[in-house]
């Protein structure tokens, strides 16, 4: 870049028809506000400050990113003001002004911009398409030497001249500026009827001072997609999932069935990893290599390492080791260690416990609050009762222990290495290294127990 450059964004819009309490730039686009989204572009493409525009007490300058400024529109209307407002923030030199409820502006559209705009030597540039539906655009009208003469508003076509319909080179609402000359033309901007100023009138006072307008324009009409309600929010979400997946993919990902997957933006995944059908992985979830996750699973801030499987899971903030399998139908819950090489099952949920390396914990089980060791293997239907009304217990299992069918460990507990429990047991005290406990009732059988029952219902 010729000179470092300022990056203006536009976030005090009041976003009434979100319907929400959260202002519109805080919704989340992919697990991450729609403004973040424009902030990230900013600073890849190399931004030297970013100023953001917002409205008092609306809640957005204080979920800012550190390092970015604020500038608080108190008066006016209109994008014109809203720029205006950070007058006292801009220093000379170009500014790129962005908006932030179009989350898809990527770097490349920035520094894209800012190339031309120095090639030019312009004053103003404009981020312009012609592969959209001009309906409701701002047409690009030019001069005879192919430079911006002005814009024309299309959002009402009543008295536009035909000629003017027929231009399909839009506007998208991105634009570079030489500061000062940015505000001297603002200030000169007249308001409408409805007494809001307009970022596009600076055109025609920039051409009229003899200034350079030129267009950059761009195939990609993604930067189009502004968020003004939830049905424009889903249409950011779906393009945004799009780009995300194409970028794993072009990294080594394979996705089944991608319409049904979301990956959220801070998602990492390694290469040969498989994501099948019905698949969300939100939030900081790294997947290692040589994995296959889904159908069907859920990952939120859940470590997955190399050549794992999880199938038809759900995991919060686990950590899943080297391959582990899980699933199908298991429940990871926050705190899980499930060490390499280990096994959580079908309809086992763990609750902040540590499946030591090689274990089994193959079946309908609950293990909260415990260390399992290394190749254990826990029966059917075993429990740790973690909690005794007032707090919570840990359990502990020793190195290839192997549990019963039914077995309740009453924690604390210890069960020592290479220890059994006998099928159907209670076990309220520690079971030494190498034995057997047993804690059960011894069973009986009551003869004619059938035909009393029989006879006491007549």
């Amino acid at each position: 870049m010729a000179e470092p450059f300022t990056v203006l964004i536009m976030a005090a819009g009041q976003g009434t028809r979100m319907r929400s309490e959260l202002p519109k730039v805080l919704h989340p686009v992919c697990g991450k506000p729609m403004v973040e989204w424009v902030i990230d572009a900013a600073r890849t493409a190399g931004a030297g400050r970013i100023v953001c525009v917002t409205r008092p007490g609306d809640g957005v300058a204080g979920r800012l990113p550190d390092g970015v400024e604020v500038a608080e529109q108190v008066e006016g209307e209109g994008t014109g003001a809203a720029v205006l407002a950070a007058r006292p923030l801009i220093q000379p030199g170009p500014v790129v002004i962005l908006s932030g409820d179009h989350p898809l502006v990527t770097p490349e559209h920035v520094t894209g911009m800012i190339r031309d705009h120095d090639t030019h030597d312009a004053g103003v540039t404009v981020l312009a398409t012609d592969e959209l539906d001009p309906t409701g655009y701002g047409r690009i009208v030019r001069d005879a030497g192919g430079e911006v003469e002005r814009i024309v508003e299309t959002k009402y076509t009543a008295g536009v001249p035909d000629e003017l319909l027929a231009i399909r080179e839009v506007n998208l609402g991105t634009y570079v500026v030489e500061a000062p000359l940015l505000f001297e033309a603002l200030d000169q901007v007249q308001l409408d009827d409805q007494g809001e100023r307009y970022l596009t009138e600076v055109i025609p006072v920039v051409n009229a001072r003899g200034g350079r307008v030129v267009a950059h324009t761009t195939a990609d009409a993604g930067i189009a997609v502004g968020v003004n309600d939830r049905a424009g929010l889903m249409r950011a979400e779906q393009l945004a999932g799009e780009r995300i997946l194409e970028g794993h993919a072009r990294q080594g990902v394979t996705f089944l069935q991608p319409a049904s997957t979301r990956v959220e933006t801070e998602v990492t995944i390694g290469a040969d990893s498989v994501i099948g059908p019905g698949v969300s992985l939100l939030g900081t979830t790294a997947i290692g290599s040589g994995c296959e996750i889904g159908p069907h699973t859920t990952l939120a801030d859940t470590a997955v390492g190399d050549g794992a499987a999880v199938i038809h899971s759900y995991a919060v903030a686990a950590e899943i080791h080297d391959e582990a399998l899980i699933g199908p139908f298991a429940y990871l819950r926050p705190g899980s260690v499930v060490r390499a090489g280990a096994k959580v099952g079908t309809f086992v949920e763990v609750k902040n416990s540590e499946i030591g390396e090689g274990a089994k914990v193959p079946h309908l089980s609950y293990i909260g609050d415990a260390d399992v060791g290394e190749r254990a293997n826990i029966g059917a239907s075993t429990i740790t009762a973690n909690y005794d009304g007032r707090e919570k217990h840990r359990t502990k299992l020793g190195k290839s222990v192997k549990t019963g069918i039914h077995t309740s460990l009453v924690a604390p507990v210890d069960v020592g290495d290479r220890a059994y429990t006998g099928a159907g047991s209670v076990i309220t005290g520690n079971v030494p290294e190498g034995a057997l406990g047993i804690a059960r009732e011894k069973q009986r059988n009551i003869e004619g127990y059938a035909d009393r029952v029989e006879e006491d219902s007549e």
